[in-house]
């Protein structure tokens, strides 16, 4: 309705009551005026009630990207429906116009477009839709809350994909796929080839020689079709923020790189999330499926504020590859004591398997370690040098094991854990 219609309804509303109760207080026929005014408004307001509500799902998106949520109202009522609606996402879902005005004509429909920008890993829930239905004059409302749960999930962003050219080209070249004078070290036989300035005189071919009139050498290629086990730590020290991040989150970051250069250099791997339960388990699928699978079964996982169960840790691997395996154990240095579950668990693994252990490092520590003008900081520096100590120890007692140890800042863990990949497979201790 225009403006100056609205004038005259109030207008009308106003005289009304002198002409129904002559010789009443002025006060009073404004106020009574007001109300019939109000009343009408609510009662032509056309009913939430009665809307059709159809949502489409914005489906998957990795952390950071952006996804639109559409919802149709339909109005089969006769009445025109001017509403507010409010699409209830939760904060972390960074939906930016969730509460917008609609005009639906009678018998028609409209669409309600909401941009999402996920600032949170995981499923992100939006469980129901309020509308508030305004009369004509814009005076009185009917509000209604429907139920229409959205869902939208979040995948792990992937950012240490960037490493992945780089450690696929150290991969070929160990495998001898790509132009390289020196073919890679291995243990399994590939070919024969002429012998060029450079090659290791210990891989000369004497039976093939003296066939020919040339030297010739033979090629080795790394093993393939090997296990790799890759084993996440989801207790209570994977709560732990490191550098405005979980460290489940570097963590998740570190598997994802390392699980697709092994599947590309042609082993099987599987990974596990774990802390007193099996929280997910993906296995090698066909070629182009493991990232897709590991994305959908990271994504809802959440530090669980419990201890982790290490003395099940070594069944849970033997329960996915009964043979000789690489098995990455992505935990904390620094949580617990080490000597009564990280370490006796290392032994016993490293036993039968070649055991990595991959740990965020603060990188806060090394600066607290410098910082010594006051006393406060004299203290914190102490309790930094202590605490850098102390994964020091644990690392080497690692070693003394016959693991492998990757303690680094956020940023360097995955690609440090893909160097130590190729570096064991390139010594063919796979």
């Amino acid at each position: 309705m225009a403006v100056s219609g609205r004038f005259v309804l109030l207008a009308l509303a106003g005289l009304l009551p002198f002409v129904l109760f002559p010789g009443w207080n002025t006060v009073l026929f404004v106020a009574m005026g007001l109300l019939l005014l109000l009343i009408l408004d609510l009662l032509l307001a056309a009913s939430p009630a009665g809307l059709a509500l159809d949502r489409g799902h914005p489906g998957n998106v990795t952390l950071e990207g952006r996804a639109e949520t559409v919802v149709t109202v339909a109005n089969p009522t006769r009445r025109k429906l001017r509403a507010n609606i409010r699409d209830a996402w939760q904060p972390s879902a960074g939906a930016t116009n969730n509460i917008q005005s609609l005009v639906v004509p009678p018998g028609e429909r409209r669409r309600m477009r909401v941009a999402l920008v996920p600032r949170r890993r995981g499923d992100l829930e939006s469980p129901h839709i309020t509308i508030r239905s305004w009369g004509p004059l814009g005076l009185a409302a009917r509000q209604r809350t429907r139920g229409l749960p959205g869902h939208l999930r979040v995948l792990p962003p992937f950012h240490s994909k960037r490493h992945l050219p780089s450690k696929l080209r150290k991969l070929r070249e160990l495998d001898g796929k790509a132009a390289v004078q020196i073919r890679g070290a291995g243990t399994e036989f590939d070919s024969l080839r002429d012998y060029v300035r450079g090659d290791d005189v210990r891989s000369i071919d004497w039976r093939a020689t003296a066939r020919r009139t040339s030297v010739v050498v033979r090629t080795w290629r790394p093993e393939r079709d090997r296990r790799v086990v890759i084993v996440l730590d989801t207790s209570r020290t994977a709560a732990a923020r490191i550098q405005d991040e979980p460290r489940l989150d570097t963590g998740i970051e570190a598997a994802l790189l390392l699980s697709v250069l092994a599947e590309r250099g042609g082993d099987r791997v599987d990974f596990l999330a774990y802390d007193r339960r099996l929280r997910a388990r993906v296995e090698s699928a066909s070629k182009g499926n493991m990232l897709g699978q590991l994305v959908q079964a990271m994504a809802p996982l959440e530090a669980e504020l419990i201890e982790l169960d290490w003395q099940q840790v070594p069944g849970q691997v033997r329960a996915v590859s009964a043979h000789r395996s690489l098995v990455v154990l992505l935990t904390a240095l620094d949580g617990g004591a080490p000597e009564e579950g990280l370490l006796p668990t290392v032994a016993q693994l490293s036993r039968q398997h070649v055991v990595v252990v991959a740990s965020v490092r603060d990188p806060l520590l090394a600066a607290m370690k410098e910082e010594r003008t006051t006393a406060s900081q004299v203290f914190r520096a102490a309790a930094a040098e202590r605490a850098l100590l102390e994964r020091a120890a644990v690392t080497a007692q690692l070693r003394q094991l016959g693991a492998e140890v990757v303690d680094a800042e956020p940023l360097e863990v995955p690609p440090l854990l893909a160097d130590t990949y190729i570096r064991l497979k390139a010594a063919g201790r796979l």
